[in-house]
């Protein structure tokens, strides 16, 4: 029976990856703990390796189109790689229940500006005819870059909801462009924190290959009909969605406090 629901949940959450691009990855999370009941400390590294495979097969295509900048993505890898080892340090010093309430308030910030939409471009670190001005872009690309590490650290999410923005509205990057970037620097953070999480995963190797494999394929099938679908509908429709489960998040968290 886990075995099954681990196969439609872990087709949903790709359908959402293919769909909304890394932002899906963020119910990951919620949905090993509280439906498939796995221990958080089991389900960071689960969601991690599923959101650094699903990331992976998205970054190639984008590879191979060169719509990547190599050298915010090496920043971002870098640093944050850095923060994901913090995070990772600091989280096994944390109580599960507060953990839990810093992802659900995360998960609300990632709703909000899902429901914002998008803004102008930012100019930072925009590449002109002579280049990128590292001298602006630096100082904000660096602990921005750390920041999303530290969260993948402490929570187990890409960050890609994270990153889209901060390379498109803080730095200036084109959409196209801070899409496979984002992906890449995903990919590495999401390595960094399974090998900080090493001694979580594996508890249940069914339900991870379950998971994962079907977390890959609806991304696979979904990203297909992506350009199909009203994007902005569907990202407000997921934005309400992850708010409703940060609410039921929250509350379980706050009642384990008190309890």
């Amino acid at each position: 029976m886990t075995l099954a629901l681990g196969l439609v949940l872990g087709a949903v959450i790709g359908v959402l990856l293919g769909l909304l691009g890394g932002g899906g990855s963020i119910l990951a999370v919620p949905v090993l703990v509280y439906a498939l009941h796995l221990p958080l400390a089991e389900a960071i590294p689960v969601s991690l390796l599923v959101v650094g495979l699903a990331s992976l097969t998205g970054a190639v295509p984008k590879i191979l189109a060169r719509l990547i900048e190599w050298r915010l993505a090496a920043i971002f890898a870098g640093t944050g790689i850095v923060g994901t080892f913090l995070g990772s340090a600091v989280g096994r010093h944390l109580p599960e229940s507060l953990v839990l309430v810093g992802f659900g308030l995360v998960m609300i910030a990632a709703a909000v500006r899902m429901l914002r939409g998008d803004a102008s471009l930012g100019t930072a670190c925009r590449t002109g005819t002579s280049g990128i001005d590292w001298r602006r872009c630096a100082p904000r690309s660096i602990p921005t870059g750390f920041a999303v590490g530290v969260l993948t650290g402490l929570f187990g999410v890409g960050g890609g909801f994270l990153i889209i923005p901060a390379l498109v509205l803080l730095l200036g990057i084109e959409m196209t462009v801070a899409v496979g970037t984002s992906l890449v620097v995903i990919v590495a953070n999401s390595a960094a924190g399974l090998v900080s999480h090493t001694d979580g995963l594996g508890g249940n190797w069914a339900l991870t290959a379950t998971f994962a494999g079907a977390a890959i394929a609806g991304s696979l099938v979904a990203g297909r009909w992506a350009d199909r679908v009203n994007a902005d509908r569907l990202r407000n429709w997921f934005a309400y969605l992850v708010l409703a489960v940060a609410g039921y998040v929250l509350i379980d968290a706050a009642r384990t406090i008190v309890s």
